[in-house]
């Protein structure tokens, strides 16, 4: 198990929400991209400390630790502080990954610093890490509309599961997403941000 005071570069964390009855719904793509990260850098999720699953290894030479809180979405904050300071990990040297409403499907944006947006994972974890200077990878959700323009049920929407053409659409920015991780980690959020801001899959 990684122990505080170890050279560990990052920390990259995966909002979502835990147990079965969630998965693959829209407001876990970010326990995707930590999965996919996991599985394709040999980084198990074996260890549990401050409700929270997380793993130790390197992503193409860089020290990371991958992890996925384990408290639901609204209450990310806490876990996230707490591996921050078990590990002695910045919140600077945080990378953290979530769906975001106010980008549409097949879009992905990496921001360093800034506000919640109004997504309440990311406001719980501004609240317990003390600000928002650490960088998002935000993965677009895109917003449904009902006959008539209106907006469906916010909650349930996040909370529900993409269309079998939605999900032909996630894995590419799944993938991208990854990309961007392995990009912000191994060359840093700026060159990042100019790599796959603005881009399509």
């Amino acid at each position: 198990m990684p122990r505080k005071g170890l050279n560990h570069s990052h920390l990259v964390v995966g909002l979502g929400n835990p147990g079965s009855e969630y998965a693959g719904t829209r407001h876990n793509a970010g326990f995707r991209v930590v999965e996919r990260l996991a599985e394709d850098f040999a980084i198990p999720l074996a260890h549990e400390k401050c409700q929270a699953l997380f793993g130790s290894g390197s992503i193409r030479g860089v020290a990371v630790v991958l992890a996925k809180p384990m408290a639901f979405m609204n209450s990310s904050g806490p876990p996230v502080k707490g591996l921050i300071d078990f590990l002695g990990i910045s919140s600077e040297r945080t990378v953290v990954i979530h769906d975001d409403l106010d980008l549409a499907l097949g879009r992905l944006k990496i921001k360093e610093k800034g506000g919640h947006g109004g997504h309440k994972g990311v406001r719980s974890l501004m609240d317990a890490v003390g600000g928002g200077n650490f960088t998002r990878v935000r993965i677009g959700i895109g917003r449904s509309r009902l006959p008539g323009g209106l907006q469906p049920d916010t909650v349930k929407y996040v909370l529900g599961r993409f269309s079998e053409q939605e999900e032909a659409l996630l894995g590419p920015v799944l993938a991208r997403a990854r990309e961007a991780v392995v990009a912000v980690v191994c060359h840093g959020t700026k060159e990042a941000m100019n790599r796959f801001n603005g881009k399509w899959v």
